[in-house]
Parts: C-alpha cells; structure tokens; sequence
C-alpha cells in the first residue's frame, strides 16, 4: 500500500462518521449526508495520488462533501428551505450541545441507535453511517443476503425521513434505552475487526478492534453499573489479547488450540479476568456479552489446550444458550462438546443445524473437522470445498485450503 494509499484508509476510518454527521445536522437527509461523503472519498482516491495528501484532510473531505451535496440539492431541484441552507458552503450556526457524551464518534452512534427503530435495523443502519463497515460486510454480520441487507438499510432510512424521527443528541437519560444497539454495533464492528470477512481486506483490521475498544471504554465510564458493558469489554479485550497470535507469518489463520500462549498479551488477558470476576461476584443474572466474556476466560486461564476446562465451557454455554438461542451459539457449543463428548455426538448436533447455517462458512468448516476426526476423509473434504467457497478472509482460506490439501 502507498503513502497516499494508507492516508485515504487511515482518512475513512477517522473521518467518515465526522463527516456525516455533519452533513446530517446541515441538510436533515441520511441520503444525502451518506452519499456526499462516499462522492467525497471517491474524489479523495482520484486526486490525491496526483495532487498529494492535503495539509488537512478531514476539512479537505468535509468541504467536498459539502460540494457534492449542494450539488445533489440543487440537480433535484427540491426543498426550497435545504436549497437555501445549502447556499453555506460553511456552517455558521452556533454548535449543538455536546450533552454528556463528549466523543463524537460515541454520540453519533449513540444518535443513530434510536429506539424507534427495530434492533437489528438500527444496528444495521449504524454499522453502515458510523462504522464504515460496507453494505456486504454488514450483509455477512448478520448472515443475510446482500440485497436484503440493503433494503434493510433502505427502508430504515425512509422510516427516519417518514417518522420524522429527529436527529438529536441523547441526554443521559436516553442511554439505557438506546445501550443495547450500541453495544451490538461495537461487537459487530470488532468482530469484523478480528476476522474480517471481505477477501480485498487484511485478514486481521486492527484499527476496527481497536476504535471498538476505545469506545466500549467510554462506554464503560458513562454506565459503570452496566453488567453487559462491562462484559463486552471483558469479551474484547480477552479476544484481542490473541490477536498476534492469530495469523503466521505465511499469513495462515491459526487455531486457537494450535496458537502460542506465550505471545497473548498478558496485560489484556489479566484486565479481561478482573472484569469478569467482577461481574461475578455482582451475583446478578449475566446477559450475553458477560457469558461470552467468561467462555473466553476459561480459554484464556489454561496454559495449554489440554488444561482447558471443556466441561465448564460447555455448561456456560448451555447458560448462554437459554439466553441467546441462536444457531451460532449452537455452533460454537458442538465444538466445545466434541472436546468433552467426542466428534460423532457434536457431528449430530452440527447437522441438525444445516437449514439454518447452510450459508454460513464455519458451519462447513467445523463440520469438515469433525469428519476429519471421525476418519470421513471424503465427506470431510465435501465440506472443506463448501467452507472455502464461503469464506472471504484470506488466512481462514489458507488454512482451510492446507487442512483439506492434507488429506491426500
């Protein structure tokens, strides 16, 4: 990647949610905001390679942006009272009120999590405005289609415009109602972070684990009462403490039983725990982010794979299960009991899974595991091929390429 290159990424990632923000509050449309800042970007990976990086890029990218929604206004000719606003190239209006969450990355997201909208849709509509996270990454978040995730995002928009739901700064008041998507777009954002599921990204994007982090701290400090805050970050933190341990220097994914334990961060490992003994002994129900922190932390407290408390990890998922009955965490709870009850009885489970993760890359990989263990070569290199047609992060390709190459 060039010099100018990185600087148009390292742009996006800190400038984007800037500037539709501040396009929203000029012009009042999420349309028009969204698409003025993409035309900005755009303008930016067409001019700077010739023009070079200006001295400011994010003014640079707020005028354009700017530009290219005047623009818009004025080709479709509409709303005689935005068409006047939009004579300012400048705002010179007086700034909001900051209320009480002062990053402004935070507050938009906080903004845009409105609870008049349906979870996953509010999720959806603020992985794409504020965390920058593209239509097919979103699509592969939530294991859906593209184009539906599109209407999603669509239809969300309209309702805004429809509803005339303001765009207006949360008090603190607002937060509890409006946490839960919050926390929902944060996990979404890191775990794309961790393993991104596009195949033109680097396998592991640490600038979204750590913008995640930063801000679930944030969080962390506004509801310090909070059990499930405390738990996602708990569950960050233990996750990202093996990040370096993730990919080989051939760039091959590497397993979690397979992984160097000498190279987790010991700092983020030992913070990842007090959180979690912490919300232990609150001696309060734990929600989904609290149980998944303490899966982790049974992980992380073995020295090796073999000390690994398999039955506790089992029974925290029989927990996590009746909190979050997903097909995931079904998923993820057949391998736990492979390790305890052998590959022939998770092998069961996992199939009975298929009409709900048919689509789903790791379905078909943890399936090819276990015919691998039961001696299935054949099958097991079936479900390789179906787990790499799937898959779009390069190390996770390379490693299942190479676990399906060996089987001859």
């Amino acid at each position: 990647m060039s010099d100018v290159e990185e600087a148009i990424t390292q742009a996006h990632h800190a400038e984007w949610a800037r500037v539709v923000a501040a396009l929203t509050r000029r012009f009042g449309d999420l349309d028009i905001a969204e698409e003025a800042a993409a035309e900005a970007f755009a303008t930016a990976v067409a001019r700077w390679p010739a023009d070079g990086v200006p001295p400011n890029p994010g003014a640079w990218l707020t005028t354009t942006a700017n530009h290219k929604a005047i623009d818009r206004i004025r080709r479709e000719n509409k709303r005689d009272d935005k068409h006047k606003e939009a004579q300012m190239v400048y705002d010179d209006d007086p700034p909001e009120p900051l209320g009480v969450i002062d990053d402004e990355r935070l507050r938009l997201i906080f903004t845009c999590c409105h609870p008049a909208l349906a979870i996953e849709t509010r999720v959806a509509l603020t992985l794409r405005m504020v965390g920058g996270l593209t239509v097919p990454e979103i699509a592969r978040a939530f294991l859906v289609q593209e184009t539906a995730m599109g209407q999603r995002i669509t239809r969300a928009k309209a309702k805004i415009k429809a509803a005339r739901i303001p765009y207006r700064v949360p008090s603190a008041e607002d937060l509890p109602a409006r946490v839960s998507g919050v926390l929902a777009v944060l996990f979404l954002v890191f775990n794309e972070g961790y393993l991104a599921t596009g195949p033109d990204t680097d396998p592991v994007r640490h600038e979204l684990t750590a913008e995640a982090i930063r801000l679930t701290r944030l969080i962390r400090v506004l509801l310090p009462d909070d059990g499930e805050v405390a738990g996602l970050l708990a569950l960050m933190l233990l996750t990202e403490a093996r990040r370096t341990a993730r990919v080989s220097a051939s760039g091959e994914l590497v397993p979690l039983d397979q992984q160097d334990r000498g190279a987790w961060d010991a700092a983020l490992v030992a913070e990842g725990h007090q959180l979690v003994r912490e919300r232990l002994a609150a001696g309060v129900a734990p929600g989904r982010y609290q149980i998944l922190a303490a899966i982790n932390a049974v992980h992380t407290s073995a020295r090796d794979v073999r000390d690994t408390d398999w039955s506790q990890v089992v029974a925290l998922y029989d927990q996590l299960i009746r909190v979050d009955p997903s097909p995931i965490v079904a998923l993820n709870r057949a391998i736990a009991v492979a390790e305890l009850d052998g590959p022939e009885v998770a092998l069961a489970a996992v199939d009975r899974l298929e009409d709900k993760l048919a689509a789903y890359h790791a379905f078909h990989a943890t399936r090819a595991e276990l015919l691998r263990r039961l001696g299935r070569s054949q099958d097991a290199r079936t479900a390789y091929d179906k787990a790499i047609e799937l898959a779009g992060n390069t190390a996770e390709t390379a490693h299942l390429t190479r676990r399906r190459d060996q089987l001859g």
